[in-house]
């Protein structure tokens, strides 16, 4: 396994990968059309590009063998909460494809995102997770991060009840 930090060439692995890790995980939950259009725009090759040159966000891939298997990203925080502040991080994304799961590989990418919010010192850091996985909501606590918050991650026209995570400076 190797962890590296994204580039903009990577935009195409990573909008492959974004976008398998995400039907894998809620493809389920959204009718084609939706899901589609929400692959499209989010994940779009365009979107990484454009993320991978922003230096208020960072990326990180897992690799086996020279072939993306998960990532990471974090920047600053946009979740729709009324005490997030400037200078507060989030960890945006953060996905294993599901044959690679286990065996640590999401901590280590975990691990690489919240080292590089924590660069400059202590601050407010925050995660928005879909309220019923279960698992996740589970390894954040772990990390020290509490629910403070609700709110609707839309796709299409469905409407996902996420959870607002916060782990305080």
């Amino acid at each position: 396994m190797e962890l590296r930090r994204a580039v903009p060439a990577d935009a195409q692995a990573l909008s492959s990968l974004s976008s398998a890790c995400f039907t894998q995980t809620f493809g389920h939950l959204y009718p084609p059309q939706d899901l589609s259009h929400f692959l499209d725009e989010a994940y779009a090759v365009a979107a990484w590009a454009s993320l991978l040159s922003d230096p208020a966000y960072a990326t990180w891939l897992l690799e086996s063998d020279g072939v993306a298997i998960g990532y990471a990203t974090a920047g600053g925080c946009s979740l729709p909460h009324a005490e997030v502040a400037p200078g507060d991080g989030e960890l945006k994304r953060l996905y294993v494809l599901r044959e690679h799961q286990g065996g640590g590989r999401g901590s280590h990418l975990f691990d690489a995102a919240m080292a590089w919010l924590l660069r400059d010192g202590p601050r407010t850091l925050w995660i928005g997770v879909w309220s019923e996985n279960h698992g996740a909501q589970r390894f954040y606590a772990r990390h020290g991060f509490e629910r403070v918050g609700d709110y609707d991650f839309v796709v299409g026209n469905t409407r996902d009840h996420e959870f607002i995570l916060r782990r305080q400076a």
